[in-house]
């Protein structure tokens, strides 16, 4: 026991360390990206180098669950630091900006298998109370990413260079190799079923679609490329669900959506993918920070509010374990939170509007932790066994899609309405969250309690 115990921790640090890589990889860059552009020469394309990791991860999002399931979720783990490091050591060394772009892209891949593994491997390792506890973690992890990522990104290219942003991800790839090799859960499926490549193709050019849309303000507002993303976004989402249908192993399985309880968890995750993740791309212009320290520091608001709701969510969702019910209180404070913020211009300057800042900010900040803890775990303690990482890739595909798509609906409108327009998506989201009935011990959670017991 001590050592299966052992085994355990050391697989939960492993997983953690890697969605800490994906997580601070985006923000990392992003504040380095003006040195990038200076000293390869060619500022005007630079914000390619984001959009590429980021619509690779969104695309082998899906892939990397599907895969998980059929070849184990150590394989998938050791494939991704691996194509992460790589995909970093020559980012560090690209020549010019087209070479760093693709490069960037071999990061995505590894990155969005890291964030697959990190939520499906925790399935597999512990039982819902034991969850409960370690999903303050991740969402830890995503907070300290989210705060730390850019003055990390900013301060290591102004002392070491902008290539150094890259190089600091391999001590921590080979601690994360070291910790999981052996340790993340290794069951693997046997069957001769050929893989989905039609899915995955599909899934690619809607997913692609939809964040290249979200990677601009200017591509959003085309007369003509805008309308074509669109129409090809939405003809490939069609075809899409038509291949899942008559496909032996679909990579997004439709019987997922037969539990009523796991397709209004997918549903609200996208709705909350818009609201937050759309809408959090324009609070540093509704808080009139024209700096980026002025923004690193109005934003910690947002941040301690993830980990104090988070932290208590872990510390009373075991005396009180209805986890519908802290969704849905998460998604009442990310509605309270974006309408606060939604009336920031309109205050003087003063402490009306500090307060409006902090309190729009910290709810937001609150809802976004909360809502992903609660959902994340009833989608692990109700997705069929064996198409768990399927069905944990499809809720992070979701998010991942449903903000690109809310920052290329909210780059079309003017910034108040931005967030109003967020938090009547948040309202959609409390109307459709699953409910009591929906909130139940799978079979498969039920027989891991037994085990234990």
């Amino acid at each position: 026991m001590h050592v299966l115990l052992r085994g355990r921790d050391a697989a939960f640090a492993a997983l953690v360390l890697g969605r800490l890589m994906a997580s601070l990889d985006t923000n990392v860059v992003v504040a380095a990206l003006p040195s990038i552009g200076a000293d390869l020469g060619d500022p005007g394309s630079v914000g390619g180098v984001t959009a590429a990791y980021l619509l690779a991860v969104a695309v082998a999002t899906p892939v990397h669950g599907s895969l998980g399931d059929r070849w184990g979720r150590r394989r998938m783990f050791v494939g991704s630091v691996t194509a992460f490091a790589v995909g970093s050591v020559a980012c560090a060394l690209a020549p010019n900006l087209a070479a760093l772009i693709g490069f960037r892209a071999v990061q995505g891949l590894g990155g969005g298998g890291l964030i697959v593994a990190a939520v499906a491997a925790m399935a597999e390792l512990f039982d819902r109370d034991e969850l409960v506890r370690r999903q303050g973690w991740l969402t830890a992890v995503f907070a300290l990413s989210s705060i730390g990522g850019a003055p990390l990104g900013g301060l290591l290219a102004a002392v070491a260079g902008w290539w150094s942003i890259f190089l600091i991800n391999l001590p921590i790839c080979v601690v994360a190799l070291f910790l999981g090799a052996r340790s993340v859960p290794g069951f693997r499926r046997v069957d001769r079923i050929r893989f989905d490549s039609a899915g995955a193709v599909l899934v690619a050019i809607a997913g692609g679609c939809v964040v290249v849309l979200g990677s601009g303000e200017a591509l959003a507002r085309d007369a003509v490329w805008a309308p074509v993303l669109v129409v090809a976004a939405l003809a490939a989402t069609g075809a899409f669900v038509q291949v899942e249908r008559r496909t032996a192993a679909p990579l997004v399985p439709p019987r997922l959506f037969a539990d009523a309880g796991l397709a209004r968890v997918v549903a609200v995750t996208f709705l909350t993918g818009v609201a937050l993740f759309g809408s959090f791309t324009y609070v540093p212009l509704v808080i009139g920070a024209a700096r980026p320290e002025a923004t690193a520091l109005l934003l910690v608001p947002m941040s301690v509010g993830q980990v104090l709701v988070t932290g208590g969510f872990a510390l009373l969702a075991r005396r009180w374990s209805r986890v519908s019910a802290w969704g849905r209180f998460g998604l009442a404070l990310g509605v309270v939170g974006l309408l606060v913020t939604a009336a920031i211009p309109l205050l003087a300057p003063g402490p009306a509007r500090f307060a409006a800042v902090v309190v729009g900010l910290a709810s937001s900040g609150a809802a976004l932790g909360l809502s992903m803890q609660a959902y994340t775990l009833l989608a692990q303690s109700s997705a069929p066994k064996d198409i768990l990482g399927a069905g944990l890739a499809t809720l992070t595909f979701a998010r991942q899609i449903g903000g690109s798509l809310g920052i290329a609906v909210f780059s079309l409108l003017a910034l108040p309405v931005v967030f109003l327009v967020a938090a009547a998506a948040m309202l959609v989201a409390v109307v459709v969250a699953p409910r009591r009935a929906h909130d139940r011990l799978s079979p498969r959670s039920l027989d891991r309690r037994k085990s234990a017991a």
